[in-house]
């Protein structure tokens, strides 16, 4: 006999309370994986799916492969019951399903989502009734009603529906945008709080009863499309506004002004203005990606997102002002580009991170290699490069004792644990894209 829908969600809340429910988290990367450890010290009994074996085999060694997750806590999760498999057969006994899987964009600039649909179809051909399946991937507004119901619908032997309605029965699907920020150490995880959109009221409930587990504040919004688009406003907000201070860097260069001072003189206000800082180009999964996401999104409306995608543009161009300004600071020293050796500092898209996706560093030493450099990097989280979806290195991370064999040394990634006044004492030629050198006077400087 099948269990009425309230029951059932009733059963659920009080599993959740209880700590007995069964919480499957698919994709144990730079998301996934912190999520699963905040459950697991509710003690939640956490299964984390991956398709990559090696991943899995670490995790359940109690070893760590994110630099800022330390393998104490592995171990720790290991013990509240924590496991992780490729085995998706195993979804089928979860009360819950949280998806944290890449959305990457093609070469084309459009969004790439196999690993969502790829993960949709493997959950639903092991599907049950009253489950709840939630998607934290980055996307845009839209997926979870027009991709993530139908491969679910579609695809589940029992011809299972979503339940919208509190009579009705079925499955429930919602969305809940995460929000990483690696490297950030003064905010903790669950004072951040957690956007929820269910697709009808009962699985709204059950989302925010989830999360209200294990963070401290839950923001539920009317719809999933409502909670998609939050996400896209916080990224794309970050993404313009340091396509601002990227494009003022450019002009304050050519008058000669500190765009560092003048920010650190604006932050002054209280009121009005957020400081924001240039750099050599944007990096990580969502600020390069996400306003593609809505501009592609957009014109299925007829509607051009021509601000957004400005944005977009000049930060895309920065990786390519920053090679230039390394050939004009060595032509000024009557040494061609062509043939020079050159380091980079930092492959990771920001400061003292593990992490390489849209890593503008990776542009830099691309455009850097076709103009006839050669080039080699040192990074304290990377011993070696291979390759990637977007980059074919192959590369070992380079001493740092080797910098005076080196005609310039590029400072794209600001790592804290860099000695910049050594640096800058070793070096033929500093290139400073971060303003890392702030406060060190030396000829061999040119920060751009």
């Amino acid at each position: 006999m099948t269990t009425a829908p309230l029951d059932r969600t009733a059963e659920i809340k009080l599993k959740i309370a209880t700590r007995q429910a069964r919480i499957g988290i698919v994709g144990m990367g730079y998301v996934g994986l912190p999520l699963a450890l905040l459950f697991s010290r509710e003690r939640f009994a956490i299964a984390g799916f991956d398709i990559d074996q090696k991943k899995v085999d670490e995790l359940n060694s109690g070893r760590s492969y994110i630099v800022r997750i330390p393998a104490s806590e592995i171990h720790a999760a290991l013990k509240n019951g924590f496991t992780a498999t490729t085995d998706y057969s195993q979804i089928a006994r979860m009360d819950v399903v949280i998806v944290c899987v890449p959305t990457p964009l093609t070469e084309y600039h459009e969004p790439d989502l196999s690993y969502v649909t790829g993960t949709m179809r493997s959950i639903a051909a092991h599907l049950q009734e009253g489950q709840l399946i939630v998607l934290e991937s980055t996307t845009y507004p839209g997926t979870t009603e027009e991709v993530v119901v139908p491969l679910l619908e579609q695809g589940n032997p029992s011809a299972l529906r979503v339940a919208r309605t509190p009579e009705s029965s079925g499955f429930y699907v919602a969305f809940s945008p995460e929000r990483e920020d690696p490297g950030n150490e003064t905010v903790d995880r669950r004072d951040i709080p957690k956007v929820v959109g269910g697709c009808g009221p009962v699985a709204l409930d059950l989302a925010s009863a989830v999360y209200a587990s294990i963070f401290n504040r839950t923001v539920p919004v009317s719809t999933p499309a409502v909670a998609e688009m939050t996400k896209l406003l916080e990224n794309i907000y970050r993404c313009v506004n340091i396509a601002l201070v990227n494009e003022l860097k450019q002009l304050c260069m050519r008058m000669g002004i500190d765009l560092f001072e003048v920010i650190a003189a604006a932050k002054t206000k209280p009121f009005g203005f957020q400081a924001f800082y240039p750099g050599p180009g944007l990096g990580g999964h969502c600020i390069p990606i996400d306003p593609f996401y809505l501009s592609w999104k957009a014109k299925q409306f007829d509607f051009h997102t021509r601000f957004i995608e400005l944005a977009g543009q000049v930060n895309v161009a920065m990786p390519y002002f920053v090679v230039e300004n390394i050939a004009e600071a060595m032509s000024q020293r009557d040494k061609p580009l062509h043939g020079s050796k050159v380091l980079v500092l930092g492959l990771a898209y920001k400061r003292d991170i593990d992490d390489l996706r849209e890593s503008p560093s990776l542009t830099i030493i691309e455009l850097l290699q076709k103009r006839g450099a050669h080039v080699e990097y040192n990074d304290p989280f990377f011993p070696k490069v291979g390759h990637g979806r977007k980059y074919m290195l192959n590369m070992i991370c380079t001493p740092l004792d080797q910098i005076p064999e080196f005609d310039c040394v590029v400072i794209v990634t600001d790592h804290s644990q860099y000695d910049y006044a050594s640096i800058v004492s070793k070096a033929r030629l500093v290139v400073d894209t971060r303003n890392a050198t702030k406060g060190i006077q030396a000829d061999n400087i040119v920060r751009c």
